[in-house]
This record gives structure tokens, C-alpha cells and sequence, in this order.
């Protein structure tokens, strides 16, 4: 099995989590802790991020 690759089509995600936080800078702060890494792109009030194993998930707030 193959890692996924944001945002290459030909290595796809299994599945992806949006997760609302309060504070965007501790939230960040604790997944780069876990071992997430920050993946290009974002938005107004998300970013997007891969945990350990390459699956891409966002963290959005209000």
C-alpha cells in the first residue's frame, strides 16, 4: 500500500477529516508535536495537514 499524496490523484486518500478547533495556533502546535507535517494549502479558516502515515486531514475554526 501506497502512502497518499496531497494532492496527487494518482496516490489518493482513503479518507479525509475536517477537524474544528477554537484555537487554530494550539491546535497546530499539538498535531506538528504528534508528528503531522503542514501540506500546501489552506483557506479562509482551514489548513491542511498529514498525520505520521500521509493521510491529509484539516483543521478549521470560525
Amino acid at each position: 500500500m501506497r502512502a497518499p499524496a496531497w494532492p496527487d490523484p494518482e496516490r489518493p486518500q482513503q479518507f479525509h477529516l475536517d477537524v474544528t478547533v477554537d484555537d487554530i495556533d494550539a491546535a497546530e502546535k499539538a498535531v506538528l508535536a504528534l508528528g503531522a507535517r503542514r501540506l500546501p494549502g489552506e483557506g479562509d479558516g482551514w489548513r491542511v495537514y498529514a498525520d505520521p502515515s500521509g493521510h491529509p486531514f484539516c483543521l478549521c475554526w470560525d
